[in-house]
């Protein structure tokens, strides 16, 4: 391989700041609302143009699984007050994403969080093995931001890997990651909401079916939808006769390639016709359906897992776990592991069988990477397997994890401490 050698330059330090947030998903998102909560002054970076990661820019059609926590219910219950009017106190799960995008502006500026938009992070400042600010790409060019405490919640783990924290890729035993998927929505369904629904077959599993003159739905998908896609997976959304597809498959990517994206990008797009004649030849209620857009920002389920004080397994989560040193309760979701190799549900994965009914805990030290000081994972990067992985990257535990996140960059920041000092006791006490 041939170099370029780059001629040293001096950055600028745009900015000092008590905590920086790297990425603003939903758990990057919690994690600087909550840091600017406690005082701290918190800076939040962000590749796209709007906060909410794949919940907003990813196109997702509502919150799945679900967690003890206090600022996901207050999400839920702002998004809908922005449809109901001040006040009102139901709870929807289904996701307009242009109000969640303004649900989670507002809750920034209450924070007093500084927000930066279409900022990549591109390297770290680091002072032995603690962390000290984070250096930035965009077109104001490249600068640099110091920080006490820096959370990483890029999803991927940017930061973390930049600072040379530990880390597998995908399933333990060959590197193989989970699926990526393009979600898109279509218009034309005879389909409104709590109103005409027997008239439109919603399949919102793969473990789900319904059987039609022409053949069993599943069935038919993986017959005349392109290989590797093949599934049914449809989902309402918030307003009348638009559904949610998350039916684009895409395998053996890695979503910290941008080659891989690129060629993920191209490929679901690619399916995407296919699809929408699959949907209009067999599932009732599509006859007459066109899309409207697609997502932003590929869904990437699946990166890199870091190594943490304490690594989140399989039978914590079957046997519903609580941690002395608690930061996330009340998790709750199934081992949702698409096919690796192909479309639909993989056999390491549980739906409509998981029969685990209790919510589990994530500890303190999942959170806390070994090696590096002076940061926090946050998301579905923490400390985990490849099968508990499957359950915690849903976004409403990621929100959990963001919101303990950033309670603890906070109290770090605050008493001029790492990360790693602070105790569960001090978070669990600003949680309840």
């Amino acid at each position: 391989m041939n170099y370029y050698h780059e001629q040293a330059k001096d950055l600028p330090i745009a900015g000092e700041y008590d905590v920086i947030v790297a990425g603003a998903g939903p758990a990057g998102v919690s994690a600087a609302i909550m840091a600017g909560r406690m005082g701290a002054r918190t800076l939040l970076l962000e590749y796209t143009n709007a906060p909410g990661g794949i919940s907003t820019s990813g196109l997702m059609s509502h919150w799945t699984g679900s967690v003890h926590s206090a600022l996901y219910t207050e999400i839920l219950t702002r998004q809908a007050e922005k449809v109901e009017g001040p006040g009102h106190k139901k709870i929807v799960r289904q996701i307009d994403p242009e109000l969640l995008k303004a649900v989670y502006f507002e809750m920034l500026e209450e924070a007093g969080v500084e927000l930066l938009l279409y900022t990549f992070v591109a390297d770290v400042i680091m002072d032995g093995t603690r962390i000290t600010g984070v250096i930035t790409e965009s077109k104001s060019g490249r600068r640099a931001y110091t920080a006490k405490v820096v959370v990483d919640g890029t999803g991927d783990g940017d930061v973390a890997a930049f600072a040379g924290a530990d880390y597998t890729r995908g399933r333990e035993t060959d590197g193989k990651m989970q699926p990526c998927t393009l979600m898109f929505k279509v218009a034309g369904v005879d389909y409104i909401p709590h109103v005409r629904e027997d008239k439109t077959v919603l399949l919102g599993s793969f473990e789900s079916t319904y059987q039609t003159e022409a053949g069993e739905l599943q069935a038919l998908a993986r017959a005349h939808i392109p290989y590797p896609a093949g599934h049914l997976l449809v989902y309402p959304s918030t307003l009348p006769g638009i559904i949610t597809c998350n039916m684009t498959n895409i395998t053996d990517i890695d979503g910290t390639k941008a080659e891989d994206l690129t060629r993920a990008e191209i490929t679901a797009r690619q399916q995407m016709p296919a699809i929408v004649d699959y949907l209009r030849r067999f599932v009732p209620g599509f006859a007459h359906c066109y899309i409207i857009s697609a997502a932003s920002l590929m869904g990437v389920r699946e990166t890199r897992h870091f190594k943490g004080e304490y690594t989140l397994c399989e039978e914590d989560i079957l046997t519903a776990r609580v941690f002395d040193d608690w930061v996330v309760r009340g998790a709750h979701f199934n081992f949702d592991v698409h096919n690796l190799t192909g479309a639909g549900l993989d056999k390491t994965g549980i739906q409509h069988k998981w029969a685990q009914p209790s919510g589990y805990s994530i500890p303190y030290r999942c959170l806390l990477p070994v090696k590096v000081d002076g940061l926090l994972l946050s998301g579905r990067n923490i400390s985990g397997t490849h099968i508990a992985h499957s359950n915690y990257r849903v976004m409403p535990i990621c929100v959990g994890i963001g919101e303990a996140a950033g309670i603890a960059a906070a109290l770090a920041a605050k008493n001029g401490i790492t990360p790693r000092a602070v105790t569960a006791a001090e978070i669990q006490a600003h949680l309840a």
